[in-house]
C-alpha cells in the first residue's frame, strides 16, 4: 500500500512547516509503514518571515536521503526569475505586479537574506546585493524543483492543470497559475489533483481535485494531508481527520 503526505503553501513559515514535519512523524509512529512519500506543493517563499529558513530546512532534508518531494510554485519561480533578470515580466501576473510589490512578498523573502527593500531601490543594485546574499545552492534548488509528480492515483502540482488535457502535456504556466477553469470544472480528471495555490478555509475535497492551501501565507494554518490510495486524511495535531 503506497502513502503519500502532502503539505500546502509553505510561503516562509518556518514554524509551522516544521509542526507539519512532526505531525507526519507521530502519524508515522501511530501508523506505520514500510514506505512513504511527503509532497510539499509549492510556494515555500514569500509573504511570512523565513523564507531563507525554509529552503534552508528543506536542502537539507532532500541531502539527508528524506522522503521528500519539493514541487515549485509561481513564487519560487519568480524569486528564481528575479536572481536571474529582474526586468524579467511573468505574462500571468498582473500588469501592475512585480515580484518586489508590497502584496507579493518578494521584500519579505529578501528580508529573511538579510536585504531591505529601500522605497527608492535600483533593481540592477538591488539584483547585485541579492545575488551576494542569498546562497548559489538556493538557487539551483530553485531552478531545479520539479513543477509536479504523479502516482498511480493522485498528480500533485501547485496550482493545478487545463482541463481536458492530457497530464503529461500540462505547460508550466498552467501548473504554476491556474484557478478559474481549473476551478469551474466538475467532470473527471485522469487521477486526482492534489493542489494549493489558491487558499481556502480548510482542506477541501471537490471529488476531482483536493485544495490544500489554507492560508499560511497570511498567518493562518499550514495544513498537512495523508493520502492512501482509497483514504485521505487530514492531520490535526498529529490525529486522523478523515476527509
Amino acid at each position: 500500500m503506497a502513502r503519500y503526505y502532502a503539505i500546502g503553501d509553505i510561503h516562509g513559515d518556518l514554524n509551522q512547516l516544521i509542526e507539519a514535519h512532526r505531525r507526519i512523524q507521530q502519524d508515522l509512529i501511530r501508523n506505520p509503514i514500510g514506505d512513504y512519500e511527503v509532497i510539499h506543493i509549492g510556494d515555500l517563499v514569500d509573504r511570512r518571515e523565513d523564507s531563507k529558513g525554509v529552503i534552508d530546512f528543506l536542502i537539507a532534508g532532500v541531502e539527508r536521503g528524506e522522503p521528500w518531494i519539493v514541487l515549485k510554485g509561481n513564487h519560487d519561480r519568480l524569486f528564481q526569475w528575479f536572481l536571474e533578470d529582474p526586468h524579467r515580466v511573468d505574462a500571468r501576473l498582473r500588469s501592475d505586479y512585480s515580484w518586489l510589490h508590497p502584496r507579493m512578498g518578494g521584500r519579505e523573502t529578501l528580508l529573511s537574506y538579510g536585504l531591505e527593500v529601500p522605497e527608492d531601490f535600483g533593481i540592477d543594485v538591488l539584483l547585485q546585493a541579492a545575488l551576494s546574499a542569498v546562497p548559489d545552492k538556493h538557487y539551483e534548488f530553485l531552478k531545479r524543483l520539479p513543477l509536479c509528480h504523479e502516482t498511480s492515483r493522485f498528480f500533485f502540482c501547485h496550482a493545478g492543470i487545463k482541463p481536458g488535457v492530457p497530464l503529461q502535456n500540462q505547460i508550466e504556466d498552467d501548473l504554476l497559475w491556474m484557478r478559474q477553469e481549473f476551478h469551474k470544472y466538475e467532470g473527471e480528471h485522469p487521477k486526482l489533483i492534489v493542489h494549493g495555490h489558491t487558499p481556502v478555509d480548510k482542506v477541501t475535497h471537490y471529488g476531482n481535485r483536493l485544495n490544500i492551501d489554507t492560508g499560511a501565507a497570511y498567518g493562518k494554518l499550514l495544513s498537512t494531508v495523508c493520502l492512501e490510495e482509497d483514504s485521505i486524511w487530514l492531520l490535526d495535531k498529529g490525529e486522523r481527520k478523515a476527509l
